[in-house]
């Protein structure tokens, strides 16, 4: 079955032996990049391109062209290579267009070598780039998998090959353009227009191609994994007049609901409505509605951001050019003209700001609506949906781990969820040189703050999962987080004790890598059936408090080996702890804070967003002063979980 994947959607690959096959409306240049495990480029020889067009594993078009076929052998890839970069250009100096949103929109298919599709995706949204790295194969757990990737580069060739690190960038662009121009009289003609997106998806696909909404609301698409990281949003364009419209979301999920609300009057706002997006269920709308929201606002701010500069910019050219000119100095004729360049940037920023404003202002009313209606697992502590909770018959598609937002609306917070089951642990920073709130705290106090988040996204994973699926353990050294360990100790929800002391942490990090080694065999092995009956198969999750303290060498690299390999067979990592604490151990744990996602116990703007630049505020979830939601809901989980022991 084809996965049809967005922006930042990943699918595992079936095989190594691939074609990749790219249709456009135009001729363009196709490439690839290898890079190794950190995604780094060593040099013009891991290039494919058509003045290079092979390379181990990998061959490409020498030419331009409308359609193109790319040869991949994942195995014959050197062992350095743990990502293969497909890139995509528009040749320059042929008279063709010279931005992808000039043409129709490129599409991408990965197959096997009999031609059946694996996964494809359309690279929509594209408008002043003429550079884009559409996707990528890249190596994870041992297994190949496929991500789409769609972001493009208005500064062409040059600026996308300097990204991936490539030294003389712009020399490299001239000579891959060079090598095109010469064989542009070899271009192949574009194909017959494919059928319509929607013609392409098959009841049951995994995520279906573009489909117009019917009443032409705003469908909202799925986004990358986190931040499930959240970095999500496409590139914003900069450089030519800028567009202060409200940015229109792109359609690539299955077909919309029907509408629930009437078409808007014309020149009026749509009315919101919670799951007004496209989606299997209601909670896959929800899902795709909140990432499409978090997308308007990335765009719009970014929009907003690059107006202030432009007219800040233009401001300071016209106050030069009069400055320079020694006649304009001599009686009011300079202080107009500084009058007039401030008069202008004044107009410039409040046309801006009149723009974001009615964008906020339809976000702000699009989340009104929609947070009432989440599930409990897109929720925050304080909605009543988990007044009415009840422990699940299956896992959601998502969990809510805080919630994010930008300084030009700090009251606006788009919820920060990812994918389930997780595929990185986390780590609750408890340092105080990470913020400014932070620095402001005590240790102590923070430290605590930090454990109680801890415990408060257990609670949420242990809600969320079916019963007798999902399992905690708790190291405490010290016994330091009796206090904020309690709602968990109180409930039984734990699957033991905490453990403490340097016997206690050998012991649980003993059975839990014991687990990862026996489950990992018997997956290589094709033999499931044969795991120990002692052996709990459900999702583990270790919380481990005050970090390194009472861990010795052993117990370190235990912990580096659960973070690396636990979370493909179930085993995932929460580290609560003050990285200058572990500084004794120099850059051995490195990797180890690289592979969890870091989060905080305090409001923090640490979440760096690399396709539009910002840095997303993450707010923490909150319990409501005096609420007992969080024992109500613990003691609700323990009451279904059947008997572990006698």
């Amino acid at each position: 079955m084809t996965a049809e994947l967005v922006r930042g959607q990943n699918h595992t690959l079936p095989q190594t032996r691939l074609e990749i096959r790219v249709s456009a409306g135009t001729p363009v240049v196709a490439g690839a990049t290898l890079g190794d495990e950190n995604g780094t480029v060593r040099g013009t020889e891991w290039i494919a391109h058509p003045g290079s067009p092979q390379l181990p594993g990998l061959e490409v078009s020498r030419q331009a062209a409308a359609d193109h076929r790319l040869a991949v052998d994942l195995d014959a890839l050197p062992a350095q290579v743990h990502r293969v970069t497909v890139l995509l250009a528009l040749p320059t100096g042929v008279g063709g267009p010279v931005r992808f949103g000039a043409v129709a929109s490129p599409f991408v298919a990965v197959t096997g070598l009999d031609g059946t599709e694996i996964a494809t995706f359309t690279l929509t949204g594209l408008d002043t780039e003429s550079a884009v790295a559409a996707l990528e194969l890249y190596r994870r757990q041992g297994a190949w998998k496929v991500r789409a990737v769609g972001q493009g580069y208005a500064g062409g060739l040059d600026a996308m090959l300097a990204d991936q690190g490539l030294p003389r960038a712009a020399e490299l662009a001239r000579s891959i353009q060079d090598a095109v121009t010469r064989a542009m009289a070899r271009s192949v003609a574009p194909p017959p227009p494919r059928a319509p997106d929607a013609d392409r998806v098959a009841p049951g696909a995994g995520a279906p191609g573009p489909v117009p909404h019917p009443d032409g609301r705003r469908p909202a698409p799925q986004p990358p994994e986190p931040l499930a990281e959240p970095a999500t949003p496409p590139t914003a364009t900069t450089g030519g007049p800028i567009n202060y419209a409200h940015p229109r979301r792109q359609s690539t999920a299955p077909p919309p609901p029907p509408p629930t609300a009437p078409p808007a009057e014309p020149g009026r706002p749509a009315q919101p409505v919670a799951g007004d997006a496209t989606g299997w269920s209601m909670d896959e709308r929800l899902y795709n509605q909140i990432w499409g929201m978090f997308e308007d606002l990335a765009r719009t701010t970014a929009a907003y951001r690059s107006a202030v500069d432009f007219a800040e910019s233009r401001m300071d050219q016209e106050l030069d050019r009069t400055l320079s000119d020694p006649r304009s100095r001599i009686g009011g004729a300079g202080d107009r003209a500084r009058e007039q360049a401030r008069a202008k940037r004044d107009e410039l920023t409040a046309r801006a700001r009149e723009a974001l404003d009615r964008d906020l202002a339809q976000l702000a009313a699009e989340s009104a609506v929609v947070e009432p209606a989440l599930p409990a697992a897109f929720a925050g502590w304080d909605n009543p949906v988990w007044h009415a909770y009840r422990v699940p018959m299956e896992i959601p598609m998502a969990l809510r781990i805080g919630d994010l937002h930008l300084p030009e609306n700090p009251g606006l917070h788009i919820p920060l969820l990812v994918r389930l089951p997780l595929e990185r642990g986390m780590w609750i920073d408890s340092g105080r040189t990470t913020s400014d709130a932070a620095a402001l705290m005590d240790s102590a106090r923070l430290r605590t703050l930090a454990m109680e988040s801890a415990v408060a996204h257990a609670a949420r994973l242990l809600a969320v999962y079916p019963a007798d699926e999902f399992s905690v353990h708790v190291i405490d050294p010290a016994g330091s987080a009796a206090g904020a360990l309690a709602p968990l100790v109180r409930s039984g929800a734990l699957a033991g004790p905490p453990a403490s002391g340097a016997g206690g942490v050998s012991s649980v990090l003993a059975r839990l890598t014991r687990r990862v080694d026996l489950v990992q065999m018997a997956i290589r092995a094709g033999a499931a059936d044969s795991l120990p009956p002692d052996l709990d198969t459900g999702e583990q999750l270790l919380i481990v408090n005050d970090f390194p303290h009472g861990f010795d060498d052993r117990a370190v690299t235990q912990l580096r080996y659960l973070a690396d390999e636990g979370p493909s067979v179930g085993v995932h990592l929460m580290m609560v702890a003050d990285r200058e604490d572990a500084s004794a151990y120099g850059p051995v744990l490195d990797p180890l804070w690289r592979s969890l996602l870091r989060v905080t116990p305090v409001a923090d703007d640490h979440l760096a967003d690399p396709w539009v630049g910002h840095a997303w505020t993450y707010e923490p979830p909150r319990m409501p002063p005096g609420s007992r939601v969080l024992e109500e809901v613990l003691a609700k989980v323990a009451a279904a979980r059947r008997p572990r022991r006698p």
